[in-house]
């Protein structure tokens, strides 16, 4: 039997994670846990119960204003009680957060095997995204395995000297996730009051979402002052924005947005309310990593408020466009999606880049065939 460790912090990466989970959890030769850092609470507990996950290990690191050092050394701490209880064949992390890293850290400092869920993503900027950027480098340098979505990742991969035979390009398990649910109902999103949002048939609809690090202050000052003078100009289009409740957003986006009367802010929704939001979407302007990946599987156009893209296959692919966090330059690419049909169009009917959602079952098979002897 092989002994999985999955490991992970965040909403996006819970995500991400779940279409595994349940994928290795229905074949006996796994036998599988889930340790969760609880690098975001309440929003990750949120996928844990619409995707009905169990935990195994809930570090529960969440602290209020907790820096970045100690939060890492708070989880590496952690890790060794954890160790003791479960000695895992391999541990699982995914994509870039501070939490992968430092479990896979940790994994490494006890002669654990590490996968790499999501592997190969560069802008080879490390300011951007900070530190997103560097903890996925650091990662691939201790990993065994390197499940990268894209050929484009994998052949990063290969070029930073990573063995070729560690390398498998298996497409995003979060088109796995998102094919799975999409296409049955969906629950209606949620106002702050707990109450129903009501989609309205006659109107357009533009979603926001923005969280970025690398974009507080100023960054995200430009994304709502845009934001503000489009939803002015055009009092016809409803412009969404689940609002993260990290305060460095929150207190932004309500003090320059709250007031006008065609701008929806909403508290951050559940994955499969979040999925009805996009799928009722014309267009969405976003600085998230996962939507890039998602939006192109439901035909939606997606503009990125940032200056540096890990995903240039969307880029490539012609179903995102990234447009920097100028005020300028997003009111621009919004009003020329708003009137030109064509590049709308074009956008729209692009190939997603990301897979079949079957990324799961490969991964399957790989550990299979790579821990074939322990069986």
């Amino acid at each position: 039997m092989i002994k999985v460790l999955f490991s992970f912090g965040t909403r996006p990466e819970a995500i991400k994670m779940a279409p595994l989970i349940q994928c290795l959890r229905q074949d006996v030769k796994f036998e599988v846990k889930v340790l969760v850092t609880a690098q975001h609470r309440e929003m990750l507990d949120q996928v844990l119960d619409a995707f009905k996950i169990k935990t195994d290990f809930d570090l529960n690191l969440m602290l209020k204003n907790q820096s970045l050092n100690k939060l890492s050394a708070n989880i590496l701490s952690s890790m060794d009680e954890v160790y003791e209880q479960y000695k895992p064949d391999i541990v699982l992390v995914h994509g870039d957060t501070l939490s992968a890293f430092v479990v896979a850290q940790s994994a490494f400092y006890n002669q654990i095997d590490i996968g790499h869920i999501e592997a190969g993503l560069r802008t080879y900027n490390l300011k951007s995204p900070w530190p997103e950027e560097g903890n996925r480098q650091l990662i691939s340098k201790i990993a065994c395995l390197h499940f990268a979505p894209t050929a484009l990742a994998a052949l990063c991969l290969k070029e930073e000297k990573v063995k070729p035979e560690s390398i498998f390009i298996t497409g995003n398990t979060v088109i796995d996730a998102l094919l799975s649910i999409s296409e049955g109902k969906l629950p209606s999103p949620k106002n702050y009051d707990g109450s129903e949002f009501v989609f309205k048939n006659n109107k357009k609809r533009i979603l926001i979402t923005g969280h970025r690090r690398e974009n507080f202050g100023q960054g995200f000052i430009n994304i709502c002052q845009a934001i503000r003078d489009l939803a002015i100009k055009n009092p016809e289009i409803e412009f969404i924005y689940p609002v993260h409740m990290n305060p460095n957003v929150k207190n932004t986006v309500f003090n320059i947005l709250a007031k006008i009367d065609n701008i929806i802010l909403l508290p951050p929704q559940s994955y499969f309310e979040f999925v009805n939001l996009m799928k009722n979407s014309n267009l969405i302007l976003t600085d998230s990593g996962g939507i890039q990946e998602e939006a192109p599987s439901l035909g939606i156009p997606v503009l990125v408020m940032r200056d540096t893209t890990e995903r240039q296959e969307a880029i490539d692919a012609g179903t995102v466009k990234l447009v920097g966090t100028t005020e300028s330059s997003i009111k621009f690419w919004v009003e020329k999606l708003l009137s030109d049909n064509d590049l709308y169009q074009k956008m729209s009917y692009s190939n997603n880049p990301y897979g079949d959602g079957k990324a799961s079952f490969k991964i399957k098979d790989i550990l299979l065939k790579y821990y074939s002897t322990s069986i």
